[in-house]
């Protein structure tokens, strides 16, 4: 158990503190960013919360882990890296106005962390809460998933601050999701002077762009989104290479077998084309029964508070998918994820920070959720 005492939660406290990270930018695959943000978000919990927070450095990043001690009971999971790259800050700093905090993550998800911080902050028993803020959660978590396992299995319960829903909501399923990349090998050759002695890369990509999104079935909630495509080097040479990403969401553990067994089953149209894949629905789907008891217990706290099932996928996939108890969108009120017109609620922080410490208490109190 630290040995700070409670404090009551503070919105300029919590203005201060989001305005210290949003201003040390944390964009992904950015190590030694990521490594000054996951040094300042590490100063900022220690100033609060007292104690040490760990800096676990990997390959894709440094993360955040404190322990409030005792056995643990609860983990409070985030992420500090954002999507926005360097330089964005002196584009778009951070403001506050119109009851509105903007800049480069301040809904996804540095205003999560904030008030995760702050609401555990009010409380004076600390014992048995874990924080893990991450710095690879935009791209894929492959540095940071076996760590974020392995702190959601000892701890039993997983309250993720990622931003809520419109209107407030929280999440609480999601879709899984993954990207897949399908890359064509095909056969240069003149477009003028003999077309047909080539393997046109961008026609067979073409061909496995209408097969690939005739994979989708919307009614069930499944997705198959080809996104971005490159093809050819000349406009006078028949193209001997090609690739295709695609996006892909998924709502049960049937339909993400399904589609991994379909992309791995792509077969060539042309002759003498080859087609290689790579990719999976890295983040299974979070059904709805692995947040019910947390939701339960959110209602209680904030009577009227919806619960949304969401397309976009988090680290509460991968938590959920353990049968870990977990519970979404528990961070930031606003809106504009990824989005240059990204913003917080500054009204609801402190509403928002009293949920998570309220859910804390009932979490480690007698009707902990299964």
């Amino acid at each position: 158990m630290t040995t700070h005492k409670a404090v009551p939660v503070s919105v300029d406290a919590m203005i201060d503190d989001l305005r210290t990270l949003v201003e040390v930018e944390s964009p992904s695959r950015d190590i030694d960013a990521l490594k000054a943000s996951a040094t300042t978000v590490a100063a900022v919990i220690e100033s609060r919360l007292g104690g040490r927070a760990e800096l676990v450095e990997t390959e894709g990043g440094t993360h955040v882990h404190w322990s409030g001690g005792g056995d643990p009971r609860v983990l409070i999971l985030g992420h500090h890296d954002t999507v926005f790259p360097l330089g964005t800050l002196e584009r778009r700093p951070f403001t506050v106005e119109d009851g509105r905090a903007t800049g480069p993550g301040v809904f996804d998800m540095l205003g999560g962390v904030v008030q995760a911080v702050h609401g555990l902050a009010s409380l004076g028993d600390r014992s048995g809460v874990e924080i893990l803020v991450t710095a690879d959660e935009e791209v894929g978590s492959r540095s940071s998933r076996a760590l974020l396992e392995d702190r959601a299995r000892a701890c039993g319960a997983v309250l993720v601050l990622e931003g809520a829903a419109d209107g407030g909501g929280l999440k609480t399923g999601r879709k899984g999701c993954g990207t897949f990349e399908v890359s064509v090998a095909g056969r240069a050759s003149h477009a003028g002077l003999e077309p047909e002695a080539g393997v046109n890369a961008l026609v067979e990509a073409a061909h496995q762009v209408l097969a690939i999104a005739a994979l989708g079935r919307p009614g069930i909630g499944t997705t198959v989104t080809p996104t971005v495509a490159t093809a050819g080097t000349l406009d006078n040479v028949v193209p001997a290479e090609a690739t295709v990403t695609v996006d892909v969401r998924v709502e049960t553990p049937a339909e993400k077998e399904r589609i991994e067994a379909a992309f791995a089953a792509l077969t060539p149209h042309l002759d003498g084309a080859a087609i290689t894949v790579q990719g999976s629905v890295g983040r299974p789907p979070m059904p709805e029964s692995a947040s019910a008891g947390l939701f339960a217990l959110a209602r209680r706290l904030l009577p009227g508070v919806d619960g949304v099932a969401v397309g976009g996928g988090s680290d509460g996939n991968l938590t959920a998918a353990l049968g870990v108890p977990t519970l979404d969108g528990l961070g930031a009120v606003g809106g504009g994820a990824h989005a240059d017109h990204e913003y917080l609620l500054v009204d609801a922080m402190a509403e928002r920070a009293d949920l998570v410490a309220g859910l804390v208490n009932a979490v480690r109190g007698p009707e902990r959720p299964e």
